[in-house]
């Protein structure tokens, strides 16, 4: 390590810890060149370890059925819009406006993949992020109702700044489930960013949540700030089967 380390990099190595910046300063100041070195080096390290500490819980707390990369993602199956590119997906620069994203298209075509990937990157980026199946969404949501936990269960929904709702229409909900989901995606307008996976197109959200004006309202919401992915070709699975 270089022997040029002054007070200032301690100071801003210190961030984050439990030292307060008078004390670095004045600590660093009195100290040597050798001993600004060591001090520097270990604040480095006890925020690197910080760091990855936050990445593993958040990567727990995230529920992932598998924790998923965009290395080595096949990407030729997925039309992009116009205004938008893989790069700003990837760098995740929708949830610094808390923008939306619709992966909709055929089955097997890698949209769970990317929702996976993009909560892992979430996390590993010290983002709080959660996935969910539809039907485990709507589930959880029922079972803190009638625990009368409601309230607490929206409230730690509301701490994650993404949320993935994965197989979207793949199930049917009933009303009250129906108007639990609604519940999560109206009090994420605008406040956090939610990347849904989906078969159907718009036109059809109405008979998953059985009523055409709750489906509008949803719907409203999440094309104001959001994009859509398309995502076609052969199911990766079919391709891959062993079963022929």
């Amino acid at each position: 390590m270089s022997t040029t380390i002054t007070t200032a990099d301690v100071v801003e190595a210190g961030k984050g810890s439990s030292l307060t910046q008078a004390v670095l300063t004045d600590w660093a100041a009195k100290g040597t060149p050798k001993q600004r070195e060591y001090l520097y080096g270990l604040l480095m390290d006890e925020h690197a370890s910080r760091r990855h500490a936050r990445q593993v819980r958040l990567l727990k707390a995230a529920r992932l059925p598998a924790v998923k990369t965009f290395t080595g993602y096949d990407w030729s199956h997925i039309t992009f819009p116009d205004d938008y590119s893989r790069d700003q997906l990837m760098n995740l620069e929708f949830l610094n406006t808390a923008g939306d994203l619709v992966f909709y298209g055929d089955v097997g075509t890698g949209k769970t993949h990317l929702g996976c990937a993009l909560v892992a990157e979430a996390c590993q980026q010290g983002i709080p992020a959660r996935f969910f199946t539809t039907a485990g969404l709507v589930a959880q949501l029922r079972r803190a109702q009638e625990a009368e936990r409601l309230d607490k269960e929206l409230a730690s929904l509301a701490k994650n700044r993404l949320l993935a709702i994965d197989e979207f229409g793949y199930l049917p909900i009933d009303t009250e489930g129906a108007r639990l989901l609604f519940q999560v995606i109206a009090e994420a307008y605008e406040q956090r960013s939610l990347v849904i996976t989906t078969n159907l197109e718009f036109a059809r959200w109405g008979t998953v949540f059985g009523d055409d004006n709750m489906a509008a309202a949803v719907i409203d919401r999440i094309v104001h700030h959001g994009r859509l992915l398309h995502f076609r070709g052969e199911s990766y699975r079919v391709k891959n089967a062993l079963m022929k």
